[in-house]
């Protein structure tokens, strides 16, 4: 590969064009899926409402009415980690879908990359072949860097994806401990 022609530069742009418009179907992919998930919870949170509404109307005591109340939270509760666990299982799937894009257009743009060191140096007179050594190290270099910020960038999102499961576990948990303490209280 002695030069850059058209047609490569053509079929970089295409590349190019192709990774872009993936990420963004893999986007509104990922969007329609929370709208989705969205409009199910609120359904399904309105239907609750209702009859709870409709056992408060009927209760005939107070002590009833705090009973109904605090026999509701724990639904609740449950509708809440439900869309907490739907919602990270839709970003989890697009984040992945992202990073499949993302690395096959890395994958692209490293080897004509490297076409093109290549075909520099092994066409270039005798005389230059130190600047292009000292060339082939930066972007080799260059070349190992990204590939090191892309794997850190891969274990940040998984420490924070863990400490925010980890979070809404245990917030979970409290929530569930609280509702079955209150109830018994309550029915005092």
């Amino acid at each position: 590969m002695a030069q850059w022609t058209a047609e490569q530069c053509t079929k970089a742009q295409l590349a190019g064009l192709e990774a872009m418009v993936g990420l963004t179907s893999k986007a509104l992919e990922g969007f329609e899926k929370v709208v989705t998930l969205n409009l199910q919870t609120m359904m399904t949170t309105l239907a609750q409402t209702q009859e709870s509404v409709m056992k408060a109307l009927s209760a005939q005591s107070p002590q009833e009415l705090v009973n109904l109340q605090i026999e509701q939270a724990q639904p609740a509760a449950d509708i809440a980690l439900m869309y907490r666990g739907q919602l990270r299982d839709i970003l989890a799937a697009t984040r992945v879908e992202f990073e499949k894009v993302v690395e096959g257009q890395y994958a692209t743009s490293k080897a004509y990359l490297e076409g093109l060191v290549q075909g520099v140096v092994s066409n270039a007179p005798p005389s230059s072949a130190p600047p292009l050594a000292a060339w082939q190290g930066v972007v080799s270099t260059a070349t190992a860097f990204c590939e090191s910020m892309q794997s850190t960038v891969k274990q940040a999102v998984q420490v924070a994806e863990s400490n925010f499961n980890t979070a809404a576990e245990a917030t979970a948990k409290d929530m569930r401990r609280r509702t079955a303490q209150t109830l018994p209280a309550a029915a005092r």
